[in-house]
């Protein structure tokens, strides 16, 4: 367990790498003893500082939520970071590549609530009775951590939340089986990945259930109006200087970003 002042410094420096577009050196070298609860509370001073800067906090995201990817990162349960608003960029967005350290992409489906959910004891029921719609979604991920990363470097840095592009078709939580929206992601014309929402803990909704259970310990809500990114059910796809990346989401619409 990390002392208060070496989870500040370690938010200072993801700050700072953020900041400069230039990845720390790994936090788990830097501090070999760090545990997961460590990480979230950096996240947290990280977050803090953000929004004492004027950020706004709009919602949170889900990761690791595939057991190939719990597997590749040696956990067993999925992990979660803060949306801000300066992260959302419209459909189409023209991004500057340089924004970033090591930009890649996911496709998954955003859920936005207009009722609270408070864990513990979220289900998945509770998930779409307080849910809106349901969208498509790219998130941006970002490293401002050096390779190879831990999951304690990647959950301090906030999941590796970068971006939000929202577009497509909002439906109703009961509208389709969400278990079976598929998503192709496309590079420059190409095929990169294809995947299933039910590649998400079984359904994606599940995926915010368990994010409401694990923030509730903390006396977090999941509130009205907020966006919940359920998780990725591809791999991430590499975003290079101007690639153009769509994802295509069949009947739910598509929807894309440039990267200048």
């Amino acid at each position: 367990m990390l002392s208060d002042s070496d989870r500040k410094k370690a938010a200072r420096l993801l700050l700072e790498a953020e900041k400069s577009r230039k990845p720390v050196t790994q936090l788990s070298t830097i501090w070999p003893d760090i545990e997961i609860e460590d990480s979230y509370a950096i996240q947290g001073e990280v977050i803090k500082q953000k929004v004492a800067g004027g950020a706004k906090i709009i919602g949170h995201k889900v990761g690791l939520t595939s057991k190939a990817m719990q597997a590749s990162s040696k956990i067993d349960e999925p992990d979660y970071g803060h949306l801000l608003d300066y992260m959302m960029l419209a459909d189409g967005a023209k991004v500057p590549h340089e924004n970033y350290c090591i930009p890649r992409v996911e496709l998954e489906l955003a859920f936005v609530l207009d009722k609270p959910l408070k864990g513990p004891g979220v289900g998945l029921l509770d998930v779409l009775r307080a849910t809106e719609y349901v969208v498509p979604s790219i998130e941006i991920i970002d490293a401002r951590v050096q390779n190879p990363r831990l999951i304690f470097d990647t959950v301090a840095d906030n999941g590796a939340a970068a971006g939000i592009v929202i577009g497509g078709r909002p439906v109703g939580p009961e509208e389709v089986d969400l278990r079976w929206v598929s998503g192709i992601m496309y590079r420059n014309g190409g095929i990169e990945e294809t995947g299933v929402a039910a590649g998400v803990l079984g359904h994606p909704a599940l995926g915010i259930a368990w994010l409401a259970n694990k923030v509730g310990v903390f006396g977090t809500v999941l509130e009205p109006g907020h966006i919940m990114l359920s998780g990725s059910f591809i791999r991430p796809v590499w975003a290079d200087k101007g690639d153009t990346l769509h994802a295509d989401f069949g009947e739910l619409g598509s929807v894309a970003v440039q990267f200048v």
